[in-house]
């Protein structure tokens, strides 16, 4: 079901690029947008129908694998694969939606949902019933994902919209979401002892006890976070400098007219 749904995403996007690459050229439709889309898809079987699905089941390290891709990797570059002309057919709609969600679709929301989605599944009953459960496991993945295209979209969205962050926002939006997120990783990757029960606790898997498969699993977290960040954040502030440059072109052409 799963990939059925991964290859209907993958065609829609791939007629829409076609058709705007036909009509708009490649300024409305680049190859490395579609090259994106294309990694994020990899990037969403890669969570849930390769290898790492069946090492999640074994190792905290690679459960944390999966959220990190479900959550970050995935969402950036299906959101970084979109441009403002191949969301045409449905800018409207998507100005309708963020109105009608209210603060639902404030960017503050989209960072406390990130940050609490990312908590809140790494509290030892919710944790070690995701690993009980195939059914509490895909609401885990959902929200992953979910919590992860919010977040993703309010920073990467090739849409103008009343929400958009600008100016330092987009830089504050980042560092206080990995900031807190980060220092999760911290905690699970020095915490004095065992959190979770679903891996055992005893005996080594892949050559990990316990303890140190969930260190090795903060570590993971934190490191992403920070590689992340810091990425994020110089394109961010390449952005912020480009679009004041941008200003200051407009300003000057006003004043001249």
């Amino acid at each position: 079901m799963a990939i059925l749904a991964i290859a209907a995403y993958g065609l829609v996007y791939g007629i829409r690029w076609r058709n705007v690459r036909q009509t708009d050229g490649a300024r409305g439709a680049p190859a490395w947008r579609a090259a994106l889309f294309a990694l994020g898809l990899i990037c969403l079987l890669a969570a849930i129908v390769s290898p790492v699905d069946r090492i999640s089941e074994q190792l905290a390290a690679g459960h944390m694998v999966q959220h990190l891709l479900l959550a970050d990797l995935a969402a950036i570059a299906l959101i970084g694969g979109l441009t403002k002309t191949i969301l045409r057919p449905v800018t409207r709609r998507i100005a309708v939606i963020e109105r009608k969600a209210g603060p639902f679709g404030h960017p503050v929301f989209g960072a406390v949902a990130y940050i609490g989605v990312m908590w809140a599944w790494h509290v030892p009953a919710l944790y070690d019933a995701a690993l009980d459960s195939e059914a509490v496991h895909v609401l885990e993945h959902a929200t992953f994902a979910g919590a992860g295209l919010l977040y993703w979209w309010h920073i990467l969205s090739p849409i103008r919209s009343r929400l958009r962050l600008s100016g330092m926002g987009p830089v504050l939006y980042m560092a206080s979401t990995k900031v807190l997120v980060g220092f999760l990783g911290v905690l699970l990757g020095f915490a004095p002892q065992r959190l979770y029960d679903g891996y055992g606790t005893t005996g080594e898997r892949w050559g990990l006890d316990p303890l140190d498969d969930q260190h090795v699993a903060g570590l993971i977290m934190g490191l992403e976070q920070s590689l992340i960040m810091g990425i994020a954040l110089a394109l961010l502030f390449t952005r912020m400098l480009a679009e004041a440059d941008r200003e200051d072109e407009r300003a000057e052409r006003y004043a001249d007219a």
